[in-house]
């Protein structure tokens, strides 16, 4: 059961269904549900609810308010339509020092039917109206978050300690700290899980390392900490804080790739011909040294200077020998970049690669070639690339928003982005021969019925023609490549990839191979993050059991095997489908969490601009209203069909427009718009706008 705010899509085999209004009352998102399915008045099938089969939900947060002898608790949760209630004799709001308007998390003790209201007792008060980081909270208490992490596991992180030495006893590790090797992140960045090598070979290929940090050398399987871990599934990362899948004591510190400090890592060694292809692979346990630690923007900045001709080392342009103006980094004409949280500026980053005889921007500018060479591997093999905008806020004194940025796709982000593909293929690959069971990383092709319902939408709104539509409904890639290629041409790309990407399946953790769709790729797993995903250290687990087998024979296979995987492959084999079904079922948690908090913050940023006016574009619309897209910062708002106009609109749902009753005035996805802020709701995360003016037509 999928739940929104003006209805519900049940998800079945047969596809997915608008739920009837009548059935709203007493449903709740990710209910199991049994339905008949009927006609509407126009021909649509709609489902009726017959029976609730299994409850997702336990708690519900909302506002408290007294309604005579009862409690009621208003969900925050605009997707509930319906009230709760404290009956007389329950004292939990007393006990909890609950008053009028307090935001509070209430445990369900009785679900909504057709014909009775839910009943709920309290558990506690989540704050007053004026909380600071209300909004935040009251997101982890829907989704069963918490800060802090149980004492049994940090006492057992306290007491993990790095020991090259005796890590180096072991046969199969390897020390590399004498191999130049970086880190690239996000500039606020604090777990660094990942680290790129690269050198040109004498034949004009490449010799690419990627070593992750080596988490499973430090967490025994069933220990307080990996139990927590398995548990968590992965890490959040809400707007303002970070829910670490690890104590702070692994993720920050021991396990985290830090510049000029030795870690173990797990390397995968892969060499490559002229034109990207791998030819050979090496996997194994390491020890490594990073040497630099740039940020997304220090790394585009080096790449831009490269392109635009200055030397890296001296901040002179290659043509002229002329400086580069005071005040401005050594390889660009721009500001110099800001430094990533506690690390060094570009500068300093140029200086310190080349003590190590590295011209950094050339080592970035190859990882760069390279990063391109395998995308159009990627891409001529079947893989979709879906450009996503994703806003993220920053954060300024008091928890309060300062700014809002988008995170985009650029030459530094996919140079890392394609190594770790590259990494998690050769490993996936390398255990699916073996046909060993793992946790790989499963996405499945779309259905016929959701990819004949988003090619007709694209075909009426013209982005595409009737051939066009024809090979997407039978899961052409190319053709799918190329109407995204066309629509961000024609200022329909967000559009076109909403459309497509709303018709994928979700990708999923799976104990068996089944390849991945949308990357094209035969056997994928995630190997290149275990700081913050479990799957991640599974998979690690599973390679050193196959490693020490293949090396070190069965018997020192079967004495690793209680760290690594409990009492080995039969044991691991039969706790995987659930370790993998939860681990899916927690991502899709995270990123509804980290979303949800994005919103929170969108609203909190707009609720001092109420009145200011922007330019935008739609990007989505349904019978709620108008979604759209504003042009500063990328923020996604709300127009409210009933405040489009003095008339009524009919909203299409197959040309994803709507049409004015009196005027025939229509309004379209694409449409280039005027709005205001209108409103904002904190709690909700809600930014409603009003239409000023339609600006210019997509077509």
């Amino acid at each position: 059961m999928v739940l929104r705010e003006h209805g519900a899509l049940v998800e079945t085999a047969e596809g997915s269904f608008r739920l009837a209004g009548r059935s709203l009352r007493e449903v709740m998102g990710g209910d199991t549900v049994a339905l008949s399915l009927h006609r509407g008045q126009r021909g649509e099938r709609r489902a009726v609810v017959e029976s609730v089969i299994e409850r997702a939900a336990v708690t519900v947060v909302g506002t408290y308010a007294a309604a005579g002898p009862l409690g009621a608790i208003r969900p925050l949760d605009t997707r509930l339509h319906a009230d709760f209630f404290v009956l007389p004799g329950d004292l939990s709001a007393q006990d909890a020092h609950v008053a009028e308007g307090d935001v509070v998390l209430a445990r369900i003790v009785s679900y909504p039917t057709r014909y009775e209201s839910g009943v709920v007792t309290i558990e506690r008060r989540l704050g007053g109206a004026d909380a600071p980081d209300l909004g935040i909270q009251c997101i982890m208490a829907r989704y069963d978050l918490a800060e802090g992490y149980p004492e049994a596991a940090e006492r057992e992180a306290e007491g993990l300690a790095l020991d090259v030495e005796a890590a180096l006893a072991d046969p199969l590790r390897r020390d590399l700290r004498d191999r130049f090797v970086l880190t690239i992140d996000p500039v606020d960045a604090r777990d660094f899980d990942d680290a790129i090598s690269l050198a040109r070979t004498t034949d004009g290929g490449y010799a690419l390392g990627v070593h992750i940090a080596d988490v499973s050398h430090y967490v025994a399987w069933d220990s307080s900490i990996d139990l927590e871990a398995r548990r968590r599934g992965t890490s959040v990362y809400l707007a303002d804080r970070v829910l670490p899948m690890l104590p702070e004591r692994l993720s920050n510190e021991l396990c985290s790739l830090v510049a000029g400090e030795d870690r173990l890592a797990f390397t995968v060694d892969m060499e490559l011909d002229r034109a990207a292809h791998p030819r050979r692979m090496r996997l194994y346990p390491s020890v490594i040294r990073s040497r630099v630690r740039l940020s997304y923007d220090q790394a585009d900045a080096l790449l831009e200077g490269a392109a635009a001709g200055r030397d890296a080392a001296t901040g002179q342009d290659v043509a002229t020998g002329q400086d580069v103006a005071a005040g401005q980094d050594a390889a660009t004409d721009r500001p110099e970049p800001p430094c990533p949280h506690g690390g060094l500026s570009l500068s300093e980053q140029i200086t310190r690669a080349a003590a190590e005889g590295v011209d950094l921007a050339a080592f970035l500018a190859l990882a760069h070639e390279l990063a391109q060479k395998r995308t159009a591997i990627r891409l001529a093999r079947g893989a979709i690339d879906f450009d996503t905008v994703e806003v993220h806020a920053l954060m300024g004194e008091g928890g309060v928003p300062q700014a809002l940025v988008s995170r985009e796709r650029t030459a530094a982000t996919s140079l890392i982005e394609e190594a770790m593909l590259l990494a998690n293929e050769c490993v996936a690959e390398r255990l699916a021969v073996l046909d060993t069971p793992c946790a790989y990383r499963v996405h499945e092709p779309p259905s016929p019925d959701h990819l004949h319902a988003a090619a007709e939408t694209l075909n009426e709104l013209g982005v595409i023609d009737r051939a066009a539509a024809r090979r997407i409904e039978v899961g052409d890639q190319a053709a799918m490549r190329a109407a995204l290629a066309h629509a961000e041409r024609t200022g329909a790309g967000e559009i076109a990839n909403a459309l497509l990407l709303r018709a994928m399946q979700r990708a999923l953790y799976k104990p068996a191979n089944e390849g991945h769709y949308a990357l094209g790729a035969p056997a994928y797993c995630h190997f290149t993050s275990p700081i913050r995903r479990y799957p991640d250290l599974i998979v690690h687990r599973v390679l050193k059991q196959v490693l020490a087998a293949e090396q070190l024979g069965a018997r020192e296979a079967r004495s690793r095997a209680a760290h690594l995987t409990g009492s080995g492959r039969d044991a691991l084999e039969h706790v995987l489908p659930q370790i993998c079904r939860g681990a899916s079922d927690r991502e899709r948690m995270a990123d509804a969490a980290a979303h949800a908090s994005q919103k929170v913050m969108v609203a909190t940023y707009y609720a001092s601009r109420v009145g200011e006016r922007a330019a935008g574009r739609i990007v989505w619309m349904d019978q709620m209203g108008l979604f759209v897209r504003l042009d500063d910062t990328h923020a996604e708002g709300l127009v409210r069909l009933s405040s489009v106009g003095d008339e009524w609109f009919d909203f299409d749902e197959r040309t994803l427009s709507i049409t004015g009753a009196s005027t025939g005035r229509v309004v379209r996805v694409g449409d280039r718009v005027i709005v205001e802020v209108a409103s904002t709701n904190v709690l909700r995360g809600h930014l409603d706008l009003k239409l000023v003016h339609v600006v210019r037509a997509l077509h």
